[in-house]
């Protein structure tokens, strides 16, 4: 699969690569900087090996990555992807989202979630986008609601993190026939 970069105004998103996946190196070193993920890109062998498994998910159609950078600096800002692709059905996940602390508030992630939701939805025409996030990233939760992804439920103790402890996890949706509205509302 040939994927895109995508770009408006404020965001781009390039395409992960095994040769571009340095340019957020500084930023997957900030501490603590996905304190709700089960991942580990605290060192950069972790880093590596996190990049490796979403081009092998990439290679196996399962998941889309991107570098995030940021035009209103002209900065590299961090990483997000399309994952858990499920092509029969038309479904994917919006996840595996970070950005540097300088970008976080900023509206980076409005314009980058805008870019991939008209791509899913418009593009490769899929019927449901998920997100699926961390029962305490209040931060996170608010974000995605902020876009009108519908609350689905609650995961109970279903993700084993780096610490031991099971965290339960927050399903939000959105569906094809919403995004239009969504569109017009939050995104303009």
């Amino acid at each position: 699969m040939n994927t895109p970069t995508l770009e408006n105004e404020r965001a781009k998103l390039i395409p992960l690569t095994i040769d571009n996946y340095e340019l957020i190196s500084h930023i997957a070193a900030e501490d603590k900087l996905i304190q709700f993920s089960p991942s580990d890109i605290s060192t950069p062998e972790k880093f590596k090996a996190y990049v490796i498994t979403a081009l092998k998910a990439k290679d196996e159609k399962k998941a889309i990555p991107f570098i995030i950078y940021d035009k209103q600096t002209e900065s590299y800002a961090g990483c997000t992807r399309f994952g858990l692709i499920d092509w029969h059905n038309n479904v994917a996940h919006i996840g595996w989202t970070w950005i540097g602390r300088q970008y976080q508030g900023t509206g980076l992630n409005k314009h980058m979630k805008f870019l991939m939701m008209q791509y899913l939805f418009e593009t490769l025409e899929f019927e449901k986008l998920e997100f699926r996030i961390d029962e305490r990233n209040q931060q996170s939760r608010r974000a995605v609601e902020k876009l009108g992804a519908k609350y689905e439920g609650t995961l109970r103790s279903n993700t084993l993190m780096l610490d031991g402890f099971r965290r339960s996890t927050c399903c939000y949706g959105m569906l094809k026939s919403e995004w239009a509205v969504a569109k017009a509302t939050f995104f303009n």
